[in-house]
Protein backbone atom coordinates (compact mmCIF):
# COMPACT_ATOMS: atom_id res chain seq x y z
CA UNK A 1 0.00 0.00 0.00
CA UNK A 2 1.52 3.36 -1.33
CA UNK A 3 -0.14 5.47 1.33
CA UNK A 4 1.59 3.53 4.20
CA UNK A 5 5.03 4.09 2.88
CA UNK A 6 3.79 7.96 2.72
CA UNK A 7 2.33 8.22 6.13
CA UNK A 8 5.70 5.90 7.84
CA UNK A 9 7.99 8.91 5.99
CA UNK A 10 5.42 11.76 7.61
CA UNK A 11 5.78 9.85 11.03
CA UNK A 12 9.78 10.04 11.07
CA UNK A 13 9.46 13.47 9.57
CA UNK A 14 7.27 14.44 12.57
CA UNK A 15 8.75 12.37 14.98
CA UNK A 16 11.80 14.10 14.53
CA UNK A 17 10.58 17.67 14.31
CA UNK A 18 9.17 17.29 17.68
CA UNK A 19 12.56 15.85 19.22
CA UNK A 20 13.68 19.43 17.92
CA UNK A 21 10.95 21.34 19.10
CA UNK A 22 11.04 20.01 22.40
CA UNK A 23 15.13 20.02 22.35
CA UNK A 24 13.80 24.08 21.49
CA UNK A 25 11.19 24.24 24.74
CA UNK A 26 8.67 24.65 22.11
CA UNK A 27 6.80 20.91 22.66
CA UNK A 28 3.47 22.02 24.74
CA UNK A 29 3.83 24.61 21.31
CA UNK A 30 2.82 21.72 18.86
CA UNK A 31 -0.02 19.50 20.44
CA UNK A 32 -1.12 18.99 17.29
CA UNK A 33 1.88 17.77 15.35
CA UNK A 34 0.98 14.60 13.57
CA UNK A 35 1.87 13.02 10.54
CA UNK A 36 -0.92 12.45 7.64
CA UNK A 37 -1.07 11.17 4.56
CA UNK A 38 -2.58 12.90 0.59
CA UNK A 39 -5.52 10.63 -1.18
CA UNK A 40 -2.03 9.85 -3.44
CA UNK A 41 -0.17 8.17 -0.61
CA UNK A 42 2.07 11.62 -0.33
CA UNK A 43 3.38 11.80 3.25
CA UNK A 44 2.29 15.47 5.29
CA UNK A 45 3.66 17.11 8.60
CA UNK A 46 0.54 18.84 9.82
CA UNK A 47 1.79 21.22 12.59
CA UNK A 48 -1.92 21.92 13.67
CA UNK A 49 -3.36 25.03 15.30
CA UNK A 50 -0.62 26.96 17.28
CA UNK A 51 -0.30 29.82 18.97
CA UNK A 52 1.47 33.28 16.82
CA UNK A 53 4.24 33.45 19.13
CA UNK A 54 4.80 30.06 18.54
CA UNK A 55 4.90 30.92 14.67
CA UNK A 56 7.08 33.55 15.85
CA UNK A 57 9.56 31.15 17.26
CA UNK A 58 9.66 28.75 15.00
CA UNK A 59 10.14 31.37 11.82
CA UNK A 60 13.32 32.51 14.40
CA UNK A 61 14.37 28.87 14.62
CA UNK A 62 14.26 28.56 10.99
CA UNK A 63 16.29 31.14 10.04
CA UNK A 64 18.78 30.54 11.99
CA UNK A 65 19.24 26.94 11.43
CA UNK A 66 19.52 28.32 7.45
CA UNK A 67 22.16 30.56 8.36
CA UNK A 68 24.25 28.44 10.32
CA UNK A 69 23.77 26.13 7.39
CA UNK A 70 25.22 28.70 5.00
CA UNK A 71 27.59 29.69 6.80
CA UNK A 72 28.93 26.23 7.16
CA UNK A 73 28.47 25.87 3.44
CA UNK A 74 30.48 28.73 2.86
CA UNK A 75 33.65 27.66 5.42
CA UNK A 76 33.43 24.31 3.42
CA UNK A 77 33.41 26.17 -0.17
CA UNK A 78 36.24 28.33 1.39
CA UNK A 79 38.17 25.40 2.52
CA UNK A 80 38.13 23.40 -0.90
CA UNK A 81 41.55 24.84 -2.41
CA UNK A 82 44.71 25.88 -0.34
CA UNK A 83 44.92 29.86 0.27
CA UNK A 84 47.70 30.60 -2.13
CA UNK A 85 46.12 28.35 -5.00
CA UNK A 86 45.16 30.57 -8.05
CA UNK A 87 41.74 31.60 -8.53
CA UNK A 88 39.92 29.55 -11.12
Amino acid sequence: MPYVRGWAEAKRGADALAEQLHSAGLGTDFLGLRADVTVFGDGLVCLGPIQPEAGKMLARLLVMGLAMEMAEHADHQGQSAPPDAPAA
